[in-house]
């Protein structure tokens, strides 16, 4: 494994080797790995950069993949440089991951402005790689004007992708049952665009008619406190048709939210978001691999499984084990 200088410096120079190397790193739950992951992040931090963050949601079968390939070989034709972090599910059976982005993004994946890096979701809520926020560090580092992040578009992953991002992309699908489903006030909420793919052939009418349900449905959410009113559009990312509205609709709103503040007030917002996340994460972390919990741990969930204690009660008598080995 290359030194933190070393990766460091791959990063900043732009080196695609060394930057899936320090992302490597960076997932790895190693102890040493971790400490030497967050000194690359810090050393990363420091670069300025004018990236766009760009998350992008719906559910399986939607066409996420080609949606995105069509996005960014139409960024990449413009001379910009895109990164593509694919959160890949992780069986909760065989604990794996296909990590298949790459076959499914052939044209991106041999594009020499592009990088696309599949990560495995493992026990992250939402299917959202725990270390994605990182990664995107990472990326902008190394020289990205644009990062795409993909998510399985399951569970609770979309919150976790609008924590990270600057734009929130929904896609969907219309003539499949799609459109009621979407109109959920959750998400809708969130987006800053939906779009309707596969809107060609037969499914085009589908799709025009999908549009004007949302387009109305969005009426009734209220402003956004950034000024900006989330559009909704069709494309058809197999016919590349459409997508260059979708770019030019994103390069609208980081105008507008640059131009009023608000770009910059939601990163700060999210970095702080992010902290208190992190220390949440070990505090859970430190609880866990404590010596005192590992040894009661086991007995108190064979006294709730047989109903000899109650689920809270042996909780309470746990963190107070925890805490008597702390003072």
């Amino acid at each position: 494994m290359p030194s933190v200088l070393e990766l460091t410096e791959g990063v900043l120079q732009g080196d695609t080797t060394l930057l899936a190397r320090a992302i490597t790193l960076v997932e790895s739950t190693h102890q040493d790995h971790q400490q030497k992951s967050y000194e690359i992040i810090e050393n990363c931090l420091s670069k300025q950069t004018q990236s766009i963050r760009v998350g992008i949601t719906g559910v399986p079968g939607v066409g996420k993949s080609t949606f995105i390939e069509s996005l960014g070989t139409s960024m990449t034709a413009l001379g910009k440089k895109v990164a593509v972090l694919a959160v890949d599910p992780t069986s909760s059976l065989s604990r794996g991951s296909i990590l298949g982005d790459k076959t499914r993004m052939p044209l991106l994946a041999n594009d020499s402005l592009a990088f696309i890096r599949p990560s495995p979701s493992g026990d992250s809520l939402g299917g959202v790689a725990r270390k994605t926020r990182e990664s995107i560090v990472l990326c902008e580092a190394a020289g990205f004007d644009v990062v795409l992040i993909e998510t399985v578009g399951v569970g609770q992953s979309e919150t976790a992708v609008h924590s990270m991002v600057d734009f929130f992309l929904l896609l969907k699908l219309a003539g499949a049952g799609d459109e009621l489903q979407g109109i959920k006030r959750g998400i809708m909420e969130m987006a800053d665009a939906v779009v309707i793919n596969k809107a060609d052939g037969a499914n085009l009418k589908r799709a025009l008619r999908a549009k004007s349900d949302f387009e109305r449905a969005l009426h009734l959410y209220p402003p956004k406190e950034n000024s900006w009113s989330p559009r909704v559009l069709t494309c058809s990312a197999l016919e590349n048709r459409g997508i260059t509205e979708i770019w030019d609709l994103i390069e609208d709103y980081v105008k507008l939210t640059g131009e009023n503040s608000s770009f910059q007030k939601k990163r700060k917002s999210q970095n702080k978001y992010w902290f208190l996340q992190t220390v949440e994460r070990l505090l859970t972390q430190g609880f866990y691999q404590n010596s005192e919990v590992k040894k009661e741990i086991s007995d108190m969930t064979r006294k709730v499984e047989i109903n000899e204690i109650s689920p809270f009660r042996a909780a309470e008598e746990l963190l107070t084990a925890y805490r008597r080995q702390l003072k």
